[in-house]
């Protein structure tokens, strides 16, 4: 007798990455349209990113020894000797994109937003999927202070009006190539005093990108890095100013702020002002904070990407996936979607040639149904209505289909009326 072949495992989606469907799907979409809104008021455009780029816009962007470069890109396989990858982040395809189609040549400064998935090979876990989305703004071709505070402003705003209510915004000021150099001298020679007393990474990265070391989470580095240089002592008379004008604006928009000397973001293209946006909850440990938004300006990325003048620029990216998923969601709903309060019931091929047109009638009228399309009896429908709490069914059977009527059924105390299809829109929108 043959051997009885193993059962097949059904496929799943990959490891880090989900499927997104039913009312979460709508979910994504209301904070999108939430964010877009918010967005256009401030005075942001439209930007749509391919998801696929070149793999020299990140590795000669986002730095050496950052993770996303060293293990976490999506490097894609491509025929010729063309070097691709999913895109991690979203700042460094916009700054390509800035250049690319010569948008330096129009009024300045140019104000983006963009939203949709991108992916890292990390470890997967709370808060952090491989497939993850994010809602982005950028401002380029500018160095003014207000700038940076106008992004800030505008990533609280949405995070608020997607329910955040305990915003904390947390800042510093890195520097820049004027006075940037100095501080990391210091710092690495301080490091090197305590390097048997600090973690491997922070070894590899005291080599590499030595800023890196405060961003270490390691408790056996906690005392090292508690006591590591200040870099507000280093800021040059320009760098000061910016962070102190960034602060004035914050204060004035009563945003709630507060300073984080160890703040240094992760990616080597950040410059001056620097943030990440958390919403603080009662009795919440230090190790389940995870940001919601974060960012800050970029001078130096243009020059790194296509070996050209600076271009001034700021940005941030609100993490999607963590908002939508936290307990403090305001469930935004898409303004385009509405939940249909009638169900569509057909019986017999006459109503079924004919359903069509009304379904047509009822779209214009925007009126939105829910139907089954392969149940034939009516009971078998009524009670697919009622499983789905619809509280209207309309009724359509051959006789309907021969006067050119429909029954409507009101589902809570079972009474019905019949009304002339050219009608039906009007009644049903005097439906409560």
């Amino acid at each position: 007798m043959a051997k009885e072949k193993e059962k097949k495992e059904p496929p799943k989606a990959p490891r880090g990455m989900r499927d997104i469907l039913g009312d979460e799907y709508y979910h994504y979409q209301g904070f999108f349209e939430k964010a877009q809104e918010i967005s256009v008021y401030y005075g942001f455009k439209p930007i749509e990113l391919p998801a696929i780029e070149k793999n020299e816009v990140f590795t000669g962007s986002l730095g050496e020894g950052t993770d996303i470069v060293d293990k976490e890109m999506y490097r894609v396989r491509a025929k010729g000797a063309e070097k691709l990858v999913l895109r991690p982040e979203g700042t460094a395809g916009t700054m390509r994109a800035y250049i690319e189609h010569g948008l330096q040549a129009e009024p300045q400064p140019i104000m983006l937003y963009y939203y949709g998935p991108f992916w890292r090979h990390d470890k997967p876990q709370k808060g952090r999927l491989r497939e993850f989305r994010q809602f982005g703004l950028e401002v380029l071709g500018t160095e003014k202070s207000i700038a940076d505070a106008l992004v800030i402003k505008s990533a609280a705003t949405i995070a608020e009006e997607a329910g955040a209510k305990n915003l904390v915004i947390e800042v510093n000021s890195i520097g820049d190539k004027e006075c940037r150099p100095a501080y990391i001298r210091e710092l690495v020679n301080y490091y090197k005093r305590h390097i048997n007393a600090v973690c491997p990474d922070c070894k590899n990265r005291i080599r590499i990108n030595p800023l890196r070391v405060l961003d270490c989470k390691n408790e056996k580095c906690a005392p090292i890095k508690e006591k590591a240089p200040d870099i507000m002592a280093f800021l040059c008379a320009n760098c000061q100013q910016h962070f102190k004008e960034v602060l004035e604006y914050l204060e004035e928009a009563k945003v709630n702020y507060r300073l984080n000397k160890f703040l240094v973001r992760g990616l080597s293209y950040y410059t001056r002002t620097v943030f990440e946006i958390f919403n603080e909850l009662p009795e919440q440990p230090e190790e389940s904070r995870l940001a919601i938004a974060s960012g800050g300006r970029y001078d130096y990325l243009a020059k790194s990407l296509a070996g050209r003048k600076d271009v001034f620029a700021v940005g941030a990216a609100l993490g999607v996936d963590r908002i939508v998923n936290s307990s403090w969601w305001a469930l935004l709903k898409p303004k385009v979607i509405k939940k249909p309060k009638v169900f569509f019931a057909r019986i017999g091929w006459e109503a079924k040639l004919k359903s069509l047109a009304i379904l047509e009638i009822l779209r214009k009228a925007k009126v939105p149904i829910t139907q089954s399309l392969t149940k034939e009896s009516i009971s078998v429908q009524l009670a697919i209505a009622e499983k789905k709490q619809i509280p209207y069914v309309i009724i359509f059977g051959q006789k309907e289909a021969m006067e050119e009527s429909v029954i409507v059924r009101n589902m809570e105390n079972h009474s019905q009326e019949t009304v002339k299809i050219a009608k039906l829109p009007d009644y049903l929108k005097h439906l409560k």
